[in-house]
């Protein structure tokens, strides 16, 4: 009943939850309830919510998914989960994976600001004395992962391992995480 209502709106009012529009009458939410909102937001753990999915989609595929997060020194594998069946890859957690070569690096130089990667990237390049050409090369192996929303690994870094990743965004759409799936060539087609 709008007798009932009243109160909890006036009180709401008062405590910034809601406020009236003047013009219309209508209610909307005031700034300490968006503030809460953002505050909620913030503590979301992506690596907890995405540990989740990775378990629900290595059982579904039965190949082992990896989790990365940005790091010091790049892309960092925070969590593996790994399938039912025996799959032997050379990974583990705190593994940090090549910009260039892995799929779960390629999708970090793709959608994070160049600011944080052009420095690593440069540096793999010098180490590997890398021409124009391949730099060329890099750049459009970047756009077709912004392209496809993917990376694909073919046997390299990892021999004889296929990879997938994909890019895992927050709520203000900025990158927060790199899912990758991972097998064996003979059992996870690159196709």
């Amino acid at each position: 009943p709008a007798a009932k209502a009243h109160p909890y709106l006036v009180s709401f009012g008062k405590l910034g939850l809601i406020e009236q529009d003047v013009g219309s009458g209508l209610y909307k939410l005031g700034p300490f309830a968006l503030q809460m909102g953002l505050v909620a937001l913030h503590e979301l753990d992506a690596v907890k919510i995405a540990t989740e999915r990775a378990a629900a989609l290595s059982l579904d595929i039965q190949q082992n998914v990896a989790l990365a997060v940005w790091g010091n020194h790049g892309p960092t594998v925070v969590r593996i989960q790994e399938c039912n069946r025996v799959v032997h890859i050379n990974m583990r957690t705190g593994t940090v994976m090549s910009l260039l070569d892995s799929a779960t690096g390629k999708v970090f130089a793709a959608y994070l600001p160049p600011r944080l990667t052009e420095e690593m990237i440069a540096s793999e390049m010098a180490a590997r004395q890398a021409g124009i050409e391949e730099q060329v090369a890099f750049q459009s192996a970047l756009q077709r992962v912004r392209e496809r929303g993917m990376a694909r690994a073919v046997g390299y870094p990892l021999p004889g391992i296929n990879a997938f990743s994909v890019p895992v965004f927050d709520h203000a759409g900025q990158l927060a995480l790199v899912m990758t799936t991972l097998g064996p060539a003979a059992t996870f087609s690159s196709d």
